[in-house]
């Protein structure tokens, strides 16, 4: 009889996370996979066309049952988002009373907000299953920084929900090595934290140029860098102009091509028509993700960007393998571990968060390098990440705590 994984995500598919390929490969690894959801609506705030309250609530994916409770949508500013967080919390303690899915085990898949891993800790209670949470957010830090609330009261109690958390799951796994000391500084024993990082999907990997299908970006001679994904306030966007009229002043001439949707993106945009840099931007909307190796493909380095904070020192994102297994040379605007590992795989240049002349100055590092020096960082990325973020290694690990 298959084993039963019940997942807990509050973003799954058609929204573009990770957990949409570990559940697949988990259903050809011979389990079955449940996956209650929300309502799709990130990152642009408003619930996907042909979803709703009453449309889409059941679904099948790659051989994965989708249930989706009901939430509200994640809008665009911090009422909203609060509003969202607590409505899946309360559809799914609803859920969890009534629901009659037998699940040998749960996994709860902990990018914000930390409050979905409690729906995974009540049904794993009810039916004294192992409890298994992967940490890619760390909470109350990340309410802290990210929604800037710094009410001792509010962010006590949310600390007390998250060590509620912990102290139930069976076993915490974390996308950074850094997460571990962080969480072990909570009272947690180490020995029930694992390193256990993210893997790029099979589409992102290395793409020729010429077979590369993408008008959006002019192939002009212009020196091109690729900025993929969410444009939130996390990402430390706010950066770039700055940045740009650095290398204007340089007679150094860029295009930065900014792919994706966002909180922040508006907000972008209007400081670059402020400080009249347009030329040296491209804005894209959002692609399918595996067309981004495509425009990975057409650019002549990748942007990974954070804010600073402590928190986001500690952060490894999904982004960092998705570029290595692309095999592009990586520009970082972002402290600690990030830099930390395209360092130590020789794939780029770094420079601190939210420091312009630095970032500034790491462009025209990079610009300066003779091809071939790019080619060999290039190549490191993709060796690197093979041997570290191995995706068939990191799924044997995981099968080896389901079969205990």
């Amino acid at each position: 009889m298959k084993k039963h994984i019940l997942v807990i995500a509050q973003y799954f598919y058609p929204e573009q996370f990770r957990i949409n390929d570990i559940c697949t490969e988990w259903v050809k690894r011979g389990y079955k996979v449940t996956v209650i959801t929300g309502i799709p609506n990130y990152p642009q705030g408003k619930y996907y066309g042909g979803y709703g309250i009453f449309k889409k609530r059941k679904e099948s994916y790659n051989g994965i049952e989708i249930i989706r409770i009901p939430l509200i949508p994640r809008g665009s500013n911090a009422i909203m988002l609060a509003l969202n967080y607590l409505s899946f919390v309360v559809s799914g303690f609803l859920w969890k009373v009534f629901t009659r899915i037998k699940a040998d085990y749960v996994f709860i898949y902990e990018v914000s907000p930390m409050t979905q891993a409690l729906l995974g800790v009540w049904y794993a209670k009810k039916r004294k299953i192992p409890c298994y949470l992967y940490v890619m957010d760390l909470w109350p830090e990340n309410v802290e920084i990210v929604a800037g609330i710094k009410n001792k009261e509010i962010l006590s109690t949310i600390g007390k929900m998250v060590d509620y958390i912990y102290k139930r799951c069976d076993r915490i796994f974390t996308s950074s090595q850094n997460f571990i000391h962080v969480i072990s500084e909570r009272g947690v024993n180490k020995n029930k934290l694992e390193f256990w990082p993210q893997y790029a999907e099979d589409y992102y990997k290395p793409i020729e140029k010429s077979n590369a299908n993408v008008p959006e970006i002019p192939q002009d001679g212009i020196f091109n860098i690729i900025f993929a994904g969410n444009i939130g306030y996390a990402q430390g966007l706010e950066v770039l102009p700055e940045t740009v009229k650095i290398l204007r002043e340089n007679s150094i001439k860029v295009r930065i091509n900014i792919v994706g949707d966002g909180r922040f993106k508006d907000t972008l945009r209007a400081e670059v028509e402020r400080d009249k840099v347009n030329d040296y931007f491209n804005f894209i909307d959002k692609q399918p993700a595996d067309r981004i190796p495509e425009f990975m493909a057409v650019n002549d380095a990748a942007l990974i960007s954070l804010s600073r904070s402590k928190i986001f020192s500690n952060t490894l994102p999904a982004k960092v393998q998705s570029c290595l297994a692309c095999g592009i040379p990586v520009i970082v605007s972002a402290d600690g571990e990030i830099q930390n590992v395209i360092n130590e795989a020789e794939a780029g240049v770094c420079s601190k968060a939210g420091d312009s002349a630095g970032l500034a100055k790491s462009i025209m590092k990079l610009i300066s390098l003779s091809a071939e020096v790019r080619n060999d960082m290039a190549h490191n990325a993709i060796s690197y990440n093979r041997e570290n973020f191995n995706k068939e290694t990191l799924l044997d690990k995981m099968d080896r705590w389901f079969s205990k």
